[in-house]
């Protein structure tokens, strides 16, 4: 009797390992301490992917498991967590990251260690051009790519005297230097006249906005987010920054940033975002319903970065027929994904997605800000040329 048992106890415990091993494992990692506001749609809309996708019978035969780790908002962390989710946890590849400079150091370990590597929201340009490498790829459009989509509202209004406003750090430095480049370009004779560039997370509003309003502006070009935007608006609102002068902004159209808000929305402002609730294509109502439905809850920005990312990595590795590591890479060239926002494809030439975003202007409507006459710009339509992207990218 107890030899039968000890047999039904290894065979057990060999059935485990065997269903464990037939698993396929994704690791991701983010900041989900740091930035709540972004990442806590964020995992729904991955837990959604993964829920439904092995609803279907899951990938080339086997279950998804995503191994989930808090980068603690630091590149050294964020390292460390990718290097356990390899070596230990022998994820297939990985996938996340918010803030630019730790997409980067992720972008260079996926390089170093020879693993796919998703970047989910990172916006940077250097992780699919100056620092890009086979193994990584992108989701969202880029800072070029959102700047771009702004710019030719800009150039409209023909306003000369302009400054910008961008956290110190390398998305905003990214982005205020394209802004600038992209509207001198569409728009000869313009004047930067103010910059202000304070620290993440630890802006001084009131100086920032008072410097701004020195300078005497016509217009403003604005890269800040979450609190440090908050911030701001509250600030130049009061000392009538923004009386009579345009204002564009980056993301602040995104409800994980407009919603905080209130009825202090900065009404007006030109904002690349997501008006979840006035999108009326199938795609992005069947997504809503689902997401709905499971977590009784509207889904922000980060739900549908989420989502995308997640089934990015199932298609491929679908694709790939395999979860060999350079299979999903090669599956990755030109690989086309079914998204919320419609189809977007993985270009070879910089493993940049074309997922594109939504442009309008920042409306009150019941004492909340909204998005008017917002409108999907094609993520395809703002991709540099390809020669420009041969000059920045290096060979890999």
């Amino acid at each position: 009797m107890k030899r039968w048992i000890l047999a039904a106890s290894i065979a057990a415990f060999s059935m485990s390992g065997l269903a464990s091993a037939e698993t396929i494992r994704i690791g991701e990692l983010n900041s989900y301490k740091k930035f709540t506001a972004f990442t806590e749609p964020y995992k729904k809309g991955w837990e959604l992917a993964v829920e439904e996708i092995n609803a279907s019978g899951g990938l080339i035969g086997r279950k998804l498991e995503v191994i989930s780790r808090d980068d603690n908002g630091t590149p050294g962390d964020a390292v460390r967590v990718a290097e356990e989710l390899v070596t230990r946890e022998k994820v297939d590849m990985i996938f996340g990251t918010f803030l630019s400079h730790i997409g980067l150091a992720v972008t260079d370990f996926a390089k170093q260690r020879q693993v796919p590597f998703l970047a989910a929201e990172p916006l940077t340009d250097q992780i699919t051009w100056q620092k890009g490498n086979r193994y990584t790829f992108r989701l969202r459009p880029s800072t070029y790519m959102q700047a771009a989509m702004l710019v030719p509202e800009a150039a409209k209004l023909n306003k000369k005297r302009w400054a910008v406003v961008y956290p110190n750090y390398e998305y905003g430095q990214s982005a205020a230097a394209t802004f600038k480049e992209l509207l001198k370009a569409a728009q000869p004779g313009v004047e930067f006249v103010g910059e202000q560039a304070p620290a993440l997370g630890k802006i001084d509003a009131g100086s920032v906005a008072q410097a701004l309003a020195d300078s005497k502006p016509d217009a403003i070009f604005n890269v800040l987010f979450g609190a440090d935007l908050a911030k701001f608006v509250r600030e130049g609102t009061t000392r009538g920054l923004f009386k009579d002068r345009a204002v564009f902004s980056l993301l602040s159209g995104e409800p994980e940033y407009l919603d905080p808000l209130k009825d202090e929305a900065p009404v007006g402002w030109w904002v690349t975002g997501y008006p979840w609730n006035a999108i009326d294509t199938p795609a992005h109502a069947k997504f809503l319903a689902a997401y709905q439905k499971r977590f009784n809850d509207y889904p922000r920005l980060g739900s549908i970065v989420g989502y995308a990312s997640m089934m990015s990595v199932a298609a491929a590795i679908k694709s790939a027929g395999s979860t060999d590591r350079e299979k999903i890479v090669a599956a990755f060239a030109n690989l086309k994904v079914d998204t919320p926002f419609g189809q977007v494809t993985y270009r070879s030439q910089d493993n940049q997605a074309t997922m594109g975003a939504y442009i309008g202007q920042i409306a009150l409507d019941k004492g909340k800000g909204v998005m008017k006459g917002a409108r999907y710009i094609d993520g395809a339509s703002v991709m540099p040329p390809d020669a420009l992207v041969r000059k920045l990218r290096p060979a890999n």
